[in-house]
């Protein structure tokens, strides 16, 4: 190439370089301040999310150090060995009758919000959750934990954070997709604030609340999360949630078959822990309706039942991390190990299922932490030769069992890495958390949180294609009588009497079916009157307009994941 042909191809570039550089600098000057703005907004939604989690987690200490009487809270059920046996049965009991007027008076079902809600709110409820019924779930999971409930810390956070960034977005009357984004935000500066793990905390709120990973929402939530790590290390600096043994380390690639049989059996355990979180619910509200007791007392009874529990097995009180910590450790017979883990498993169903409040992470953390280190005893002793160290399994069976939960193996992943701070295992943990997830959610709806959904009839777990049906209702979509474009009153009632017709109060979850049924154009839309009183006729729904506005929402999802 001669040189007045490399000059010139050098002009062009640089041409090129400066026309960059302008449009750049015409878009940072016509939305840098916008954009700038929205990352201050979520900079103090993180400190704001941040700081209530930190708020959250010591007040929990405080009221475990009030009526345990522990220095420490990292040893509780040591110091718990030491108390009268009337004092482990009434601390929970009583704070189960605490627990139960709370919930009484401040919801309207009596049930604790968590996670499962927050995630509602991120799909259909324009990023918003509830405030009041919030407040009441906070304080009586507070309770919960601090009198020696058998739950996590997580699912409270993560809804006090959504009611700080509902707030913000109600403030600044956002968007769906914005407040979708600021709740994301506060999600990840509170995981990250209670469990010192930015990256995973950025990934929770990616993967389990907003459930895509849109690049327009990467960057605040990243610096929110940040921010909600940079609260909890001014407090706890930058110390591990979990310490590990020195010499972690896989023996050989020979072992690995032995972690995806542990993924197999901790995908087991994790469907056996949300089937009995469900199966003791359902009991217990059976139990409730036939004997028609009062709602403050379910979780009154629910405590005692923890209570009776903990005068023989102190382990199940709280979060558990002394036991997490003893197995990641190996401290732990063979028998300890299993009966540890049945009775985790008990006390927790005990727990949610008698509505007393928490989240089940940190629960699933110890179950599996226990679950590996039992497979693990077993298989370095049937197998010396080629195996490692048995702590390794529990790291493993730590992350399978939570990410089976979660329904997050990428976040979940992470969330085990930080928490121990062991970053050279990680091809054992990968291939027991994948084989445990992919199990799991063949049995039940994808996690534990979508579960509790579906059993709500919010179908999340199947896609948009199944949840935006119920969004929108039939009485915003009908035409009324009388249009050009409307049927007459005599071709509706005629439909009406043979039983084709739709309440107006319905949506588009009730109104699809029939239009595949009965292979007609239009439905005619009723008020569905007392017994013995005639329907009266409000209009019609027709097929395409009901067509239209799902496409519509399917394309604002798609825009919206893909932006």
């Amino acid at each position: 190439m001669q040189d007045s042909e490399v000059r010139a191809l050098l002009r062009d570039k640089a041409q090129e370089a400066r026309a960059g550089l302008r449009t750049a600098w015409k878009t940072l000057r016509q939305r840098g301040p916008s954009q700038f703005q929205f990352w201050v907004i979520a900079l103090i939604i993180g400190i704001a999310a941040g700081s209530a989690a930190l708020f959250f987690r010591k007040s929990i200490n405080a009221l475990q150090r009030f009526f345990y009487g522990t220095d420490d809270v990292h040893r509780l059920h040591s110091f718990a060995l030491e108390l009268p046996w009337y004092w482990i049965l009434l601390v929970p009991m009583v704070g189960g009758f605490v627990v139960g007027i709370i919930l009484h008076k401040l919801t309207p079902d009596a049930r604790v919000r968590s996670v499962a809600d927050v995630i509602e709110g991120a799909a259909i409820n324009d990023g918003r959750v509830e405030t009041k019924a919030g407040l009441g779930s906070a304080l009586a999971s507070l309770v919960t934990l601090g009198t020696g409930g058998s739950s996590g810390r997580e699912g409270p956070v993560v809804h006090m954070a959504g009611m700080i960034s509902t707030w913000v977005s109600d403030k600044i009357a956002a968007s769906g997709i914005t407040s979708r984004d600021l709740l994301g935000c506060a999600v990840a500066a509170a995981v990250s604030a209670s469990f010192n793990a930015p990256i995973a905390g950025a990934l929770f709120a990616l993967e389990v609340v907003l459930r895509h990973f849109a690049v327009h929402a990467f960057a605040p939530i990243a610096i929110a999360s940040v921010a909600g790590t940079i609260i909890n290390r001014i407090e706890f600096d930058e110390t591990a949630e979990y310490a590990l043994p020195l010499a972690n380390t896989l023996e050989f690639y020979v072992e690995l078959p032995a972690f995806l049989l542990l993924g197999l059996l901790c995908g087991l355990v994790a469907t056996a822990l949300m089937h009995s979180i469900f199966f003791a619910d359902d009991l217990a509200s059976r139990v409730q309706d036939r004997l028609r007791l009062p709602r403050w007392l379910r979780p009154t009874i629910a405590g005692l039942m923890l209570g009776v529990l903990a005068i023989w097995f102190p382990h199940i009180i709280g979060v558990g991390y002394e036991t997490t910590s003893a197995a990641l450790t190996g401290e732990l017979l063979l028998w300890e190990a299993i009966v540890f883990t049945v009775l985790k498993v008990l006390a927790v169903a005990i727990t949610i299922g008698g509505r007393m409040g928490g989240g089940v992470f940190s629960p699933s953390l110890m179950i599996g932490a226990l679950t590996g280190l039992a497979f693990g005893l077993i298989a370095t002793a049937i197998f010396p030769q080629v195996s490692g160290s048995h702590t390794l399994y529990a790291l493993a069976g730590l992350g399978a069992v939570a990410a089976a939960v979660l329904g997050a193996p990428i976040s979940t992943t992470l969330i085990v890495f930080e928490l121990t701070g062991d970053w050279q295992t990680g091809l054992a943990v990968l291939v027991a958390v994948s084989m445990s997830t992919a199990l799991a959610s063949r049995l039940v709806e994808r996690s534990f949180f979508l579960t509790q959904l579906e059993r709500r009839g919010v179908h999340l777990a199947a896609g948009p294609q199944a949840y935006l049906l119920a969004m929108h209702r039939v009485a915003k979509l009908m035409r009324p009588l009388g249009t050009d474009t409307s049927p007459t009153e005599e071709a509706c009632w005629g439909l009406i009497e043979d039983g084709i017709y739709i309440d107006g109060n319905a949506t588009l979850e009730s109104a699809m079916p029939i239009f595949e049924r009965s292979n007609v154009s239009y439905i005619p839309v009723v008020t569905l009157a007392g017994e013995g009183e005639a329907a009266e006729l409000w209009g019609t729904l027709h097929q395409v307009d009901a067509l239209w506005a799902f496409n519509r929402s399917l394309a604002e999802v798609s825009a919206e994941e893909h932006r």
